[in-house]
């Protein structure tokens, strides 16, 4: 496995404090399950998957219901679970700087296993406090748990070793990055890693606090890499700490047995010598998203077809089938540090050691990424406004289907699409309602819609798969169309606004929790969509 085989340039977010955040860039040479839906998960190394099969479009509109064209509008730019993450800064308000709903921290190993005589007693009291002051400002948490962090990582500890590891597990010195790098071929270490994982697992999983979960504790930073201490031996004296790939595995499987609702993220399709491959649920986290690197410049994010580097993240997953990942599992990671105050002021393409920016959305189907230096952005950008709306979901009513005036039973119909470039991951609950002349909410049905069965309707096709010239889009996810019956009795005669909500489950213990909201001109700012006028009686 060479994990970080190629020597690259990585920028560091650290210093944090109460006030601000400071950037501070470590910089490396520059010389080198939820849904187990179908997906492209087993297909051999070297061998990209194609494009993907296009789901099945779904049932028609019933034709018994009138239909109601909505118009479309552009949703906000803080929707929840996708977009840009911000640094946790305890006690600073999460909403400042540029619209956005989630919040990304690290959070030590040592944290929270205090004891040092026992591994399996586990402090979460450092994570559910972030977690808390989160959720406070209605946002989510994106977290990752590290063992060793060069330099400084602001209000968590830089050896984040755990003190029950003493005099089981050896630990060796990284001479470069001055960290103590644990020995992760230990039995003993892999033992508490993986009771670790499946503590935090069986306590947060499906935690409405939390988006998403970088799979950490491997590494420098938590990455999964401990260069120059690692596996590319052959052109350095320094001696490898990284795990073997089957010890690795072993990481990878815990966390995909322990987290089968909140969706978690690997670094590269390689790791563990590809042993996500078979793993559907896990998604990728590119955290040197759209930089370009080296002499000459070569991207990081896009594949060597598109002036990709050999070790580039769409080049591993091409090379290992998994490109169409994204259909069951998240793309996240974070705006390379060097370029995020200039990544989107070329947009849609790029300049210099930005590379073309709507390619690397479009490709890799990107829904989150951490992203300080948007806190600088201004909100009337209309490039990184455009790119917001494109990550992750973008989903749309484009009709309303049921009967002006109703009484007794009645159906309701919708057909959504999504403009996105992935699906939404999680099956929040889609309901229907009246609000009376007020605006009050006066009655409200809960449907069984799944909103992760509206995929985009278009995907941007690789040069690697053969189907067009460059850029070529296929058609791919279809409009599609729910219904559900609703019973009107016990509603008083009289005029009503028939509205729609996705309920965001932070909303159960949060009021200001971040609405999800359509692409239509009818969206409330509470969350109910406007589907149109109904009588009852």
């Amino acid at each position: 496995m060479r994990t970080f085989a190629h020597r690259r340039g990585r920028g560091l977010l650290a210093a944090l404090c109460s006030t601000a955040v400071v950037l501070a860039l470590a910089v490396l040479p520059n010389t080198a399950q939820a849904t187990q839906g179908a997906d492209t998960a087993g297909a051999a190394a070297g061998s990209a998957q194609g494009a993907p099969e296009r789901p099945a479009p779904g049932p028609d509109p019933d034709p018994a219901l009138p239909a109601h064209t909505l118009t479309r509008a552009d949703a906000p730019l803080d929707n929840p679970l996708k977009g840009f993450a911000r640094f946790y800064q305890p006690g600073a308000d999460q909403n400042t700087g540029y619209p956005h709903s989630l919040t990304w921290s690290y959070f030590g190993l040592s944290e929270v296993m205090t004891d040092a005589s026992d591994c399996g007693h586990y402090d979460w009291s450092v994570l559910d406090s972030a977690l808390e002051e989160t959720a406070s400002y209605g946002n989510q948490a994106a977290i990752r748990f590290y063992i060793e962090y060069p330099y400084s990582s602001g209000s968590h500890p830089t050896n984040a070793i755990p003190p029950c590891f003493d005099g089981h597990v050896d630990n060796r010195t990284n001479a470069h990055w001055n960290t103590i790098s644990p020995d992760y071929d230990n039995a003993y270490l892999l033992d508490a890693l993986k009771d670790f994982i499946a503590a935090f697992g069986a306590r947060y999983d499906g935690d409405p606090r939390i988006g998403f979960i970088h799979m950490g504790l491997i590494g420098l930073w938590g990455e999964w890499h401990t260069w120059p201490y690692d596996t590319d031996t052959s052109s350095d004296s320094y001696p490898n700490y990284m795990p073997t790939d089957a010890h690795a595995a072993e990481i990878m499987r815990a966390y995909n047995s322990a987290f089968t609702h909140t969706k978690v993220e690997a670094r590269y399709a390689d790791l563990a010598g590809g042993a996500a491959d078979s793993l559907p649920a896990i998604g990728y986290h590119d955290d040197s998203f759209c930089f370009r690197e080296g002499s000459p410049l070569a991207g990081v994010t896009l594949p060597a077809s598109m002036g990709g580097a050999s070790y580039s993240q769409l080049q591993k997953a091409l090379e290992h089938g998994v490109e169409n990942r994204w259909i069951t599992a998240s793309m996240g990671g974070e705006v390379r540090p060097e370029i995020q105050g200039r990544a989107f002021a070329n947009w849609p393409g790029g300049s210099g050691d930005v590379d073309d920016m709507k390619a690397c959305l479009e490709l890799e189907h990107t829904t989150w990424k951490i992203n300080e230096g948007s806190a600088t952005y201004s909100a009337d950008d209309a490039g990184v406004a455009a790119a917001v709306r494109l990550m992750g979901y973008d989903l749309t009513v484009d009709d309303a289907y049921f009967h002006d005036t109703a009484q007794g039973s009645t159906k309701v119909g919708v057909r959504i699409s999504n403009n996105g470039v992935a699906p939404f991951y999680y099956p929040w609950t889609v309901s229907l309602g009246l609000k009376d002349s007020t605006g009050k909410v006066v009655k409200t049905w809960d449907t069984t819609w799944d909103l992760r069965k509206v995929m985009p309707k278009k995907i941007r096709a690789f040069p690697d798969w053969g189907v067009g010239s460059e850029p070529t889009y296929l058609d791919y996810g279809y409009p599609q169309y729910f219904d559900a019956t609703v019973d009107l009795s016990g509603v008083s005669t009289g005029d009503y606004q028939l509205v729609m909500k996705a309920k965001n489950p932070l909303e159960d213990t949060r009021s200001n929790a971040k609405k999800l909201r359509f692409a239509n001109a009818t969206q409330n700012a509470d969350g109910w969509l406007g589907l149109g006028a109904m009588t009852v009686g």
